[in-house]
């Protein structure tokens, strides 16, 4: 039976993400369309009131560039993940987004966390860390793209510059790596060969069977036996009888 390759494209790779993207412009639209806010839905740290924000605060953003900045490496990052990661995508999706708002409700600012940016966190540092823990060579040069593509993202999990939720960022970095090391199910496992095996015996392997002690190959030329011939046994002596007709046209 031919196995089944791990990573197959298919549309729900690339719907899952768009449809997200989708969702959050149109709740920025309404919010522009009617002229009010809805940051009230964000996380409020240490404020009973503020837990809402755990669920809704990916949704919320305070403008149009804020919400730019984050669609993009949303994008590809969630597309990565339903690519790589498809079993467990909207786990990590789903857990990533309570998880790191509760963190942010735990450790953050008193004020108003909004945006998607620690969701983001949460699928850079889990494809990252993943792919490092998993040892696949698909996952590792994942691993290696986002570690480029993102991996300045790691000094925004510092308080380093006012107006940016870098609690947000560290709950969303932290949360990602504990999935790399929680989630091990479902995972594609690198591909093991023969001599890998632990109860492998050289002796009994076909291949090395062609090569002596020296490493010199040994040529085996197997005989065929001819199947047996189909033609009626011959007894001899053999006779032949010849009859003449004379041609009396001639």
């Amino acid at each position: 039976m031919k196995q089944q390759e791990p990573f197959q494209f298919t549309l729900d790779v690339v719907a899952y993400p768009i449809a997200f993207i989708m969702l959050l412009w149109l709740i920025f639209a309404i919010e522009i369309r009617f002229g009010f806010s809805l940051n009230f839905l964000g996380v409020y740290p240490q404020k009973p009131s503020g837990l809402i924000g755990v669920v809704f605060s990916p949704f919320i953003h305070s403008g149009i560039e804020h919400l730019w900045h984050n669609t993009i490496p949303l994008f590809v990052l969630s597309t990565a993940l339903f690519y790589f990661y498809r079993p467990i995508a909207f786990k990590i999706l789903i857990y990533g987004i309570i998880l790191s708002g509760f963190l942010t409700w735990c450790i953050g600012r008193p004020s108003y966390h909004i945006g998607a940016s620690g969701l983001i966190y949460v699928l850079a540092s889990f494809i990252f860390f993943k792919g490092v823990f998993a040892k696949h060579y698909r996952l590792i040069a994942l691993s290696l793209l986002v570690a480029f593509l993102y991996g300045s993202m790691i000094w925004n999990t510092l308080p380093l510059e006012e107006g940016i939720s870098w609690e947000g960022h560290l709950s969303g970095l932290l949360v990602g790596l504990l999935f790399a090391m929680v989630f091990k199910k479902q995972i594609t496992k690198p591909k093991r060969y023969v001599w890998e095996d632990p109860d492998y015996n050289e002796e009994n392997d076909v291949f090395l069977q062609h090569f002596d002690e020296n490493g010199n190959f040994i040529e085996t030329i197997v005989e065929e036996e001819l199947p047996e011939s189909t033609l009626p046994e011959v007894t001899l002596p053999l006779t032949i009888t010849y009859t003449f007709k004379e041609n009396k046209e001639l």
